[in-house]
């Protein structure tokens, strides 16, 4: 987007990731990083000290400050790729005015721990940003592989499909093809979602389940998936079937953004979301897989927010509702599984 100022806020794995491929592109990123120890070593050495290593930057590119006001400010599109459960704090630090006419763009895969809202909802009641201003970015796209330079989707969705394409080409890189979707709630209940099934794996493999099981358990998941994102209101939930415009066919379930993520977070060794499941499987507390993995696991957050949120729609939700269950009311894993064979089909 020739003129649009960028900026990122946060610099975890994704948002150093999302900060490799803008700036292999050629564009200018505005950079909210908390320490500012990492800022000056980036600095120096080009790469960031604590997540993605390998993935050096041009620093030419890179205006880089720890005050989040100050990115805002300086910033048109403002990439929020922060975890969910600090998202709040970091807005709550934010001008309540100073979002204001610019685009938001959602790199945030979890709901609002407390309110159980997407982002979203939460910008529109506390800054008044409307829906059309909003836009979210998704996968399958896991941080390690964007710092290797291995081919990965993204997929950009908003309601207004036209912006959200022109803000796809500040992503373009050789090693990324971009999507574009305009179901900007059905892409985001689907990303929280799939790092719920996701921890339910790695417990399952935790317990020493095998593959047969974990095949028939993500199937499942996915279909239980299918169900929750039809209560929420999505349209396209079938296999099989496409409309086609200008030669090209429309995503359906099948497509990356929604059941492509839910499978490589499931299986995937870099998915934080099936480690942190695979270690409570292996008899780790909540507090000690957190300890270990030393990174948020948003399926954690996610399975009570959508615990929550589940109490006025009513979907059919057995192994998401047993991960809840495993996580927050401390069910014995092996217990629960026993509980979800039954359920398998």
């Amino acid at each position: 987007m020739e003129g649009m100022r960028i900026g990122v806020i946060g610099n975890g794995s994704w948002g150093t990731a999302l900060v490799k491929i803008i700036t292999d592109n050629k564009q200018r990123v505005n950079w909210w990083i908390r320490n500012s120890a990492s800022i000056d070593y980036i600095k120096q050495r080009h790469h960031n000290p604590n997540y993605l290593s390998s993935a050096y930057f041009d620093v030419s590119l890179l205006s880089m400050s720890d005050d989040v006001q100050t990115v805002v400010n300086e910033s048109d599109l403002l990439v929020f790729a922060v975890p969910s459960a600090y998202a709040e704090e970091v807005l709550q630090s934010i001008d309540k005015n100073s979002l204001r006419n610019k685009k938001i763009l959602s790199a945030i895969k979890g709901l609002i721990p407390g309110c159980d809202i997407l982002l979203n909802e939460y910008l529109e009641r506390h800054f008044a940003l409307p829906l059309s201003n909003y836009f979210a970015v998704l996968g399958p796209c896991h941080a390690e592989e964007v710092a290797a330079e291995k081919l990965s989707y993204l997929t950009f969705s908003g309601v207004d499909g036209e912006t959200a394409a022109t803000i796809a080409t500040c992503f373009e890189a050789p090693y990324i093809n971009t999507v574009v979707n305009t179901d900007i709630l059905g892409v985001q209940y689907a990303a929280v979602m799939k790092n719920i099934y996701a921890l339910g794996a790695g417990i399952a493999h935790g317990l020493d389940y095998g593959d047969n099981f974990l095949s028939v358990l993500i199937a499942n998941s996915a279909d239980e998936m299918a169900g929750f994102l039809r209560k929420v209101g999505v349209q396209h939930i079938v296999v099989g079937e496409h409309e086609v415009h200008d030669k090209k066919k429309d995503m359906n379930y099948a497509a990356s953004v929604y059941l492509g993520d839910l499978l490589v977070t499931c299986y995937s060794l870099y998915s934080r979301n099936r480690t942190f499941g695979n270690m409570i499987g292996k008899g780790y507390t909540v507090k000690a897989a957190q300890l270990e993995l030393n990174m948020v696991a948003e399926g954690y957050y996610a399975s009570r927010c959508i615990h929550n949120f589940n109490k006025s729609i009513g979907a059919d939700m057995p192994i998401a509702e047993t991960v809840y269950k495993i996580l927050w009311e401390r069910m014995q894993p092996k217990k629960g599984f026993a509980q979800v064979e039954e359920e398998l089909v």
